[in-house]
């Protein structure tokens, strides 16, 4: 199938061919002409499916054919996104794609000043792209009114639920017109999720790109049992042995991804690390030098990579295995793009084990075991309590924190959904503001800026207390 057998308009099919698109992916086909039709629609959905073309297109074009006179101060359309980085990389697909109409978009997120997005809010646009937490202080702040949207879009929602958004996201739906079309997309479909659904859709048809069918197939995969004390020398000889010049490294903890960029650095190896308790300017500047190839390493958490679209990475390292089956293929998914091959290597200790044999049973691949001069046995034998993430102390000790997830969720700061009491503000190494946090002006929470809301603060046990954002 091809795109113009979509009914999609002239100016939005000359946009897509002008970036060379011809044909839509599995998510683009299923969804487009659902939501042209005026349908609802729930997309299950990996990074690298082209799910978010799957919505900015038809909301190009339905608000393009239904514009009629001056343009409204009140945004028609409304994106809701998890982090910085994924409402940036949405407002560029509205800029590629709607090159050839004259609509207004505008991203706005925190860890920048407000006062430039409330001019140009004020000035009128047609469709707003936000984290909830900047939203959330443009709407206390009476800058901005949601009451003419039209259309409510939310992106990764699952992830904006992990991070403790869900209050917001209510409070943020209560003031849009119940006379509007939506479309949610997550990577899983939790009960959490499917509850939501029901709150702010109306008879939604589900679209479910299953991620076990997604690229994996043209991805070279191998694991590396380890210890942890030789991570990081493995990380060094994979990349200089293999030659390696774009490499995507995963990270668990936000410390430890500083800690990865000095030791590669000292080693020869240019890198640049991106994650929470960084501020926008230097996330920016790390992805640039990343995208031009000044940086040959881009060390990662999880929630920081979100909406982190990269030509040509030809390898992906999980130097911390997730914790949730889903992410593994979420973070492969970032190389063997567009037909292309990757490279996926993962290294596994052995409290990884069981998040390893996850991995496999939701693939239904057993991932190939690779011969290295740092082999493990003790990693790769691993069985039992062995295999499991090493508990959470109590609050009398000193890695305190308080964890949903119970085994699974027992490396701390590895939990993605790792709340506090009641959805309390996340803390970071015992910090309750971080720079990079979704609210600026001096008074921003880390729970805002895209990054985990839940209560972690910093303990011992090589730092596995620590937030994992």
């Amino acid at each position: 199938m091809k795109f113009d057998e979509l009914n999609i308009i002239d100016p939005i099919l000359r946009a897509l061919e002008n970036k060379g698109y011809k044909n839509p992916s599995p998510i683009q086909e299923k969804t487009i002409p659902l939501l042209l039709d005026d349908k609802d629609v729930i997309g299950i959905a990996q990074t690298g499916t082209g799910k978010t073309a799957a919505f900015v297109v038809p909301v190009l074009q339905k608000l393009h054919e239904r514009s009629n006179g001056p343009r409204s101060k009140s945004p028609r359309a409304l994106v809701l996104a998890p982090t910085r980085e994924l409402a940036i990389q949405i407002a560029m697909s509205f800029t590629d794609y709607g090159r050839f109409l004259n609509l207004k978009h505008l991203a706005v997120y925190g860890g920048v000043s407000i006062g430039p997005q409330i001019r140009t809010l004020q000035h009128g646009v047609d469709i707003l792209i936000a984290t909830p937490g900047r939203l959330m202080d443009l709407m206390n702040q009476g800058k901005v009114d949601l009451g003419k949207v039209e259309f409510f879009v939310l992106d990764e929602a699952d992830r904006m639920l992990d991070m403790g958004f869900v209050r917001d996201i209510k409070k943020i739906a209560s003031s849009i017109p119940k006379e509007r079309q939506g479309l949610f997309f997550s990577a899983t479909m939790s009960n959490t999720v499917a509850d939501l659904t029901l709150d702010f859709l109306k008879d939604p048809v589900r679209v479910d790109i299953a991620p076990e069918h997604i690229a994996v197939d043209k991805i070279e995969q191998c694991v590396f049992f380890i210890d942890q004390r030789d991570k990081i020398d493995l990380l060094i000889d994979l990349i200089k042995q293999q030659k390696m010049n774009k490499v995507l490294v995963f990270v668990g903890m936000k410390y430890r991804a500083d800690k990865i960029v000095t030791a590669l650095e000292r080693a020869g190896i240019s890198a640049e690390a991106i994650h929470g308790n960084k501020s926008q300017h230097q996330r920016t500047r790390a992805l640039n030098n990343f995208k031009n190839g000044r940086a040959m390493v881009m060390v990662a958490t999880d929630i920081a990579a979100r909406g982190i679209d990269i030509k040509d990475i030809g390898h992906v390292i999980n130097f911390d295995l997730p914790n949730e089956p889903e992410n593994y293929v979420h973070r492969i998914g970032r190389t063997a793009r567009a037909g292309k091959e990757g490279t996926a290597y993962s290294f596994c200790e052995a409290c990884d084990r069981n998040f390893l044999h996850q991995i496999e049973r939701l693939t239904k691949r057993r991932i190939e075991q690779a011969d290295h001069k740092y082999h493990s046995l003790t990693a790769k034998n691993a069985v039992g309590n062995a295999a499991k993430p090493a508990p959470r102390r109590g609050f009398g000790g000193s890695g305190r924190g308080n964890s949903r997830g119970g085994s699974s969720g027992g490396r701390g700061g590895r939990d993605n959904r790792s709340r506090g009491n009641s959805g309390g503000r996340s803390r970071d190494s015992g910090r309750g503001r971080s720079s990079g946090s979704d609210r600026s002006g001096g008074h921003g929470r880390s729970a805002r800026g895209g990054e985990s809301r839940g209560r972690s603060r910093s303990g011992n046990s090589a730092g596995r207390n620590r937030s994992r954002r």
